[in-house]
């Protein structure tokens, strides 16, 4: 996150104001996911639902197509079902 703003012609004092700042919110964000998950095991499983299906929506939105983009063949289509199969495996174990 750092190394962008930096090259992008950000002061040092800002890129690392910038830093903390972002990593103060994700220490509010786990603490609020703490204090919501300690409700049920249910909160839990639907804030896991949200989270992977979040992760989903961003791989076949945006990475899938981008690695068809750049390469070009069948090894991009060959490495997604491996994964694919490799998570459900994953899963499963």
């Amino acid at each position: 996150m750092a190394v962008p703003m930096k090259n992008g012609g950000m002061s040092s004092a800002r890129v690392i104001f910038y830093v903390i700042l972002s990593g103060i919110t994700t220490g509010i964000g786990a603490l609020c996911g703490a204090l919501i998950g300690g409700i049920s095991q249910s909160v839990i499983a639907m804030c896991l639902a949200f989270a992977a299906g979040a992760m989903i929506y961003i791989v076949s939105g945006e990475l899938i197509p981008e690695s068809n983009k750049i390469y070009h063949g069948r090894m991009t289509a060959i490495g997604n079902i491996l994964g694919l199969l490799l998570g459900i495996l994953a899963m499963n174990i």
